[in-house]
């Protein structure tokens, strides 16, 4: 196993290149601190980190046997459920955990946001990590100096550059992170997540500046949500248990994953063993184009009051890949018991010509407790060109109607 992060070259396209790279990890505390003294051990004696193969009593792969190529323009997109070995994986591509098995070579400088905050120090104000991770990359103070404004303003933080890290929100520090990963102007751009904390416009920005980036860069691009996986990667890994499930086209490889997630069909989610809340769900226009607005009615009754938050619609294709994820600004707060009828209006739609679907998700107070989730509660046909890029859609506007 070699990780070689090695000058840039003009000789070559291929940024990453990944040969059987295997990670495995230890569920015991006491036995992993014993095996990393044995593995120590091993290594000041010249011989290979766990080269005896196999796993030791309590040991996983987390990341088991993966290889692929990465060249310049290209963007990569890894997913997989919860522990699959996404963000393992991404670790090792940026040097901050060795594999045990395998060899990774990158060329050219690598920008990377794979925790939120990772790589800051806390007690540090927003400037003085600028510089420190600025100099961590080879960058002199002149070349800092210049790129500064050009980073405050894309994290849109303000006065609070100078304050410590450790009182940014989870959304200011994920801004700056992103921004100081991507203004250097990286050979190589690792992102995990980085999407899923900030709002709609920061989201937009983010996919700009990748787009921008794409030119000179290979990216890799760890996300849960197919919509940003679909818009900005050429392929898809999908990964399992920390193996390579699938690998190829990225509308290829969402729709497996699509098929292995897949929901019951328009049924509520139950709590505390009684139905809740009922929802009813149509569009008034099945057939669209491009410019047209969506307009949706939803009936929604409950048997008790309850709050609502964080709820959303999507569009999806028939695949199952998302094109667009819109917010329902108008559930925020206390629905009532009894009958409600919300008329929902998205739009204007610049979507890829198909047919689509609308999934429904309401959520309690806080996000944490799904009341809704229904999967294809409606369907429209849309005529018009395929879109250039993601098309981002400003919270729906609602109209609240008692009807009982």
């Amino acid at each position: 196993m070699v990780v070689d992060p090695s000058i840039p070259t003009a000789d070559s396209d291929t940024l990453v290149k990944v040969e059987g790279v295997s990670k495995k990890f230890c569920l015991s505390l006491k036995k992993s601190l014993w095996y990393g003294l044995c593995d120590m051990g091993r290594e000041l004696t010249g011989r290979r980190r766990g080269e005896h193969g196999g796993l030791r009593t309590k040991e996983f792969w987390a990341v088991n046997n993966v290889s692929f190529e990465l060249k310049r323009g290209e963007c990569l997109g890894l997913i997989g459920r919860n522990g699959a070995g996404k963000t393992t994986l991404l670790k090792m591509l940026n040097g901050l955990i060795k594999p045990d098995a395998g060899r990774i070579e990158m060329r050219g400088r690598v920008g990377a946001l794979i925790a939120l905050g990772a790589g800051f120090n806390p007690v540090l104000t927003g400037r003085e990590n600028i510089y420190v991770n600025g100099s961590v990359l080879g960058l002199t103070k002149k070349e800092i100096d210049a790129k500064l404004d050009e980073i405050v303003d894309f994290a849109e933080i303000g006065d609070f550059i100078d304050t410590p890290v450790q009182n940014y929100s989870s959304g200011m520090a994920v801004r700056l992170g992103f921004a100081v990963a991507s203004s250097f102007k990286p050979d190589i751009l690792l992102l995990d997540e980085v999407l899923a904390v900030g709002d709609l416009n920061f989201q937009a920005k983010c996919f700009r500046r990748i787009g921008d980036n794409l030119a000179n860069s290979a990216v890799i691009l760890v996300s849960h949500n197919p919509y940003h996986i679909s818009k900005m990667c050429d392929r898809v890994i999908l990964l399992q248990h920390g193996k390579v499930l699938e690998a190829g086209p990225t509308q290829q490889v969402l729709s497996l994953y699509q098929e292995m997630n897949k929901p019951t069909r328009g049924e509520p989610l139950q709590i505390l063993g009684r139905e809740a809340i009922r929802a009813e769900l149509h569009c008034k226009t099945r057939n669209l184009q491009s410019g047209d607005t969506l307009e949706v009615v939803l009936d929604v009754e409950t048997r008790e009051k309850v709050w609502l938050a964080s709820s959303y619609l999507n569009l999806a294709d028939a695949g199952e890949v998302v094109h667009a994820q819109i917010p329902l600004k108008g559930f925020d707060g206390e629905l009532p018991a009894g009958k409600t009828r919300f008329i929902i209006q998205v739009g204007p739609l610049h979507l890829a010509a198909g047919t689509y679907y609308g999934n429904l998700f309401l959520c309690q107070s806080g996000g944490k407790q799904t009341l809704v989730h229904m999967r294809r509660g409606f369907q429209f046909e849309f005529k018009g060109p395929a879109s250039m890029g993601p098309v981002y859609y400003p919270p729906a506007e609602l109209q609240r109607e008692i009807i009982a």
